[in-house]
């Protein structure tokens, strides 16, 4: 990737994004969180709907975000009375301390405490996804996860991405002593590491106020290799301004070890979906700027 050809995707209107004939990945655009939350979890409960008319279970690792979808997902089951009890959720990633154990319950990092409130905590009980089927992920529990992932097929990956288009934490990797091809980041599995750099300002920026400090410095995430075996990958994002080059780079360039997300070019059902704010990009909202 150039930058020339950085700057030929980021100048792209954001009315033409949908459609573009140089597109490598399929790519829906909606209004703002709100239309996209209800898409998301309008999708995942007819997906569901329809795995208990087969009578088959569905299995699916499911992000801690984007927020929006999370209230329309709990209203729409508890009012159509969808039952969870085939629903096997296999959780994307935790965020550690910097020791690679666990934050503390009520750290705003503890993705586990965040999907038992906004994910499971207001499903009616006769509904709800059985305890033994809810795949969290941590240091302690790589194999089993490992293990169940790999017994049956995954129907969906649903997700985002991050600034540096990573799925789940799978980031580009920032060590100089050790390059990741886009092979090896492919066969990538689940697995600890430190978090880049830029992916603790991020988290910094959006929580705390850019202090760096608090941000969790490591993370445990399942794999490309996990993420890629689903039959179908959904990633969504709202996020605005962080988002919006991964996005741009995601739909025009060739994989890239850079970009994560490129990959799912690879996948035979994948989509991706941002809100409007989230797809446009300020190059070229300015094309007096000179930046070649």
């Amino acid at each position: 990737m150039t930058r020339a050809e950085l700057l030929e995707w980021c100048r792209v209107p954001v009315d033409a994004l949908v459609g573009h004939a140089a597109l490598r990945i399929p790519f829906r655009m909606v209004a703002d969180s709100v239309e996209m939350g209800a898409l998301m979890a309008r999708e995942l409960v007819e997906a569901i709907e329809a795995a208990n008319a087969a009578g088959r279970p569905y299995r699916a690792i499911v992000p801690c975000g984007p927020a929006a979808w999370y209230e329309p997902w709990t209203q729409l089951v508890n009012a159509r009375r969808v039952s969870l009890a085939s629903l096997h959720v296999f959780h994307m990633d935790e965020c550690l301390d910097w020791q690679g154990r666990l934050l503390p319950r009520n750290h705003p990092y503890n993705f586990r405490t965040f999907m038992e409130q906004r994910f499971y905590g207001g499903i009616a009980p006769a509904l709800n996804v059985p305890e033994a089927q809810r795949h969290f992920l941590t240091p302690a529990s790589m194999g089993r996860v490992a293990e169940a992932i790999a017994a049956a097929p995954i129907d969906l990956c649903l997700g985002g991405w991050g600034q540096d288009g990573h799925v789940a934490y799978n980031q580009a990797r920032r060590n100089a002593y050790d390059a990741l091809d886009v092979e090896r980041l492919a066969a990538s599995t689940i697995r600890v590491q430190d978090n880049n750099p830029d992916t603790i300002l991020a988290l910094a920026q959006r929580t705390f106020g850019a202090a760096y400090q608090l941000a969790p410095p490591m993370s445990v995430t399942l794999g490309m290799k996990e993420c890629l075996s689903a039959a179908k990958v959904r990633l969504f994002s709202d996020t605005g301004a962080w988002k919006q080059t991964a996005l741009r780079v995601a739909l025009f360039s060739e994989p890239t070890a850079e970009y994560p997300m490129t990959l799912l070019q690879r996948h035979p059902d994948a989509l991706l979906t941002a809100t409007r704010d989230t797809a446009r990009h300020p190059v070229a909202e300015h094309p007096g700027w000179e930046l070649a």
